[in-house]
């Protein structure tokens, strides 16, 4: 009940009350037939037993005219009751027969039209029935359809008050699939109407906040990149090779962090597609290493060169991402590289995670931060992973660490 989507909930609940409303209706109609059915035969027997004991009394023609009146029924002449009588009984259905020993009485129907014929002795009395018609009958199938009528329109009306809600919903999946551009319609200034607006407005200041942070973005790179290039060449100019090479491999760090920044940034976008290549692991793996600058005794490789199909920076750049952490914080500085069926792992020395991964895959991580980094190394490879169509897991056996990159679309690993 509580996933049920209100559309459905209006259906469902209009839907049970013009049932029962139906269905009361109905059961009023067959009651009330009924009903009727026994009003007329009371007062058919009624009719029957007054007339036949007053006949018996050779009543004068005042009396039978009081009778008449009471009864609410009018007499046909005499002379047309022979001719009257022979159609009645030809075209007439039969609907009450009734009597005694002082005589009988017959109710006959013909075209809506009640006539009641008396038999008693020399006695012979045709009755046309003229009972004033009662509308309370028609008056109550009149207002059951008008209500049935306005329960019908009421749930036409509230279905078009929650129309616009599959206008926002549309419009909201929309933006969130990453049509930053998109706004929000909104025509009312009804509830619907307002949530409408505050979203449009949310989206306004996203799209500002995306901006503010992209030109930043570009801005700190550019700003970055300057003093570094500028440093480079300065470097060249040392004569101590040894630290000449130390420095350019420091400056080259800092190119690559700054590379690394733009992939994440890029990464993150919802726009972003990724740029599928056909490569061998092993192409992908010593990309990787390149990346990482460490020593190469630091990494063992035990792989199946297997062909994927995958954004090979972007692979890498997580490859690398987790070698470097694995060097980081194992007590010998050393990883495995291994495949298995259907993933790539990263072996490594050291104590088991303290928290779930779960933990280590929100930017800025407080146990990342406490040690060198900035709390980013496995949310970056998280989301690239992603990107891909690949999974990250972690496991802990025999005093090791143990992340894998499991096989998904985009991945291929160990295939």
């Amino acid at each position: 009940m509580r996933n049920l989507s209100v559309t459905t909930f209006i259906h469902i609940l209009f839907s049970l009350a013009i049932s029962i409303l139906v269905v009361t209706f109905l059961l009023f109609l067959s009651w009330n037939k009924d009903r009727q059915k026994i009003d007329e035969i009371k007062r058919y027997q009624l009719i029957s037993f007054t007339f036949l004991s007053q006949l018996e009394l050779n009543p004068d023609k005042e009396n039978l005219d009081a009778l008449y009146e009471n009864l609410h029924v009018k007499c046909i002449e005499e002379s047309k009751i022979d001719m009257t009588k022979k159609d009645i009984e030809k075209r007439g259905e039969t609907v009450f027969t009734g009597g005694s020993a002082l005589g009988q009485v017959r109710v006959f129907l013909i075209e809506g039209e009640y006539y009641i014929y008396v038999q008693r002795m020399a006695h012979n009395i045709l009755l046309e029935d003229n009972q004033p018609k009662n509308y309370y009958f028609e008056i109550a199938v009149t207002l059951g359809i008008l209500l049935i009528l306005l329960l019908l329109l009421l749930y036409m009306a509230v279905l078009k008050k929650l129309s616009p809600l599959k206008t926002l919903h549309k419009e909201i999946q929309q933006f969130a699939q990453g049509d930053m551009q998109m706004r929000i319609s909104y025509l009312y200034d009804d509830e619907i109407g307002k949530i409408a607006k505050s979203f449009d407005d949310a989206i306004l200041h996203i799209n500002q906040l995306s901006s503010s942070k992209n030109l930043f973005m570009r801005n700190l790179m550019h700003e970055l990149k300057t003093p570094i290039t500028k440093g480079r060449i300065i470097v060249e100019m040392i004569e101590d090779e040894h630290m000449r090479k130390i420095l350019i491999r420091a400056f080259e760090r800092m190119n690559e962090l700054i590379w690394e920044l733009a992939e994440i940034e890029r990464v993150s976008t919802q726009q972003f597609e990724p740029h599928y290549e056909y490569i061998m692991l092993g192409d992908v793996i010593q990309k990787s290493q390149n990346l990482l600058m460490a020593k190469f005794n630091s990494v063992s490789i035990e792989i199946e060169d297997n062909a994927l199909t995958t954004d090979v920076k972007l692979l890498a750049l997580s490859i690398k991402n987790l070698l470097d952490n694995g060097i980081k914080y194992s007590p010998n500085k050393h990883v495995t590289l291994k495949t298995t069926n259907n993933a790539l792992e990263i072996i490594s020395i050291g104590e088991e995670l303290q928290h779930p991964l779960s933990y280590y895959l929100e930017p800025f991580s407080q146990a990342e931060k406490r040690s060198s980094g900035f709390g980013l190394g496995l949310y970056i490879v998280h989301s690239i992973l992603e990107k891909l169509g690949c999974t990250l897991a972690y496991r802990y056996e025999d005093g090791k660490n143990i992340f894998s990159i499991e096989s998904g679309d985009g991945c291929g690993m160990g295939e």
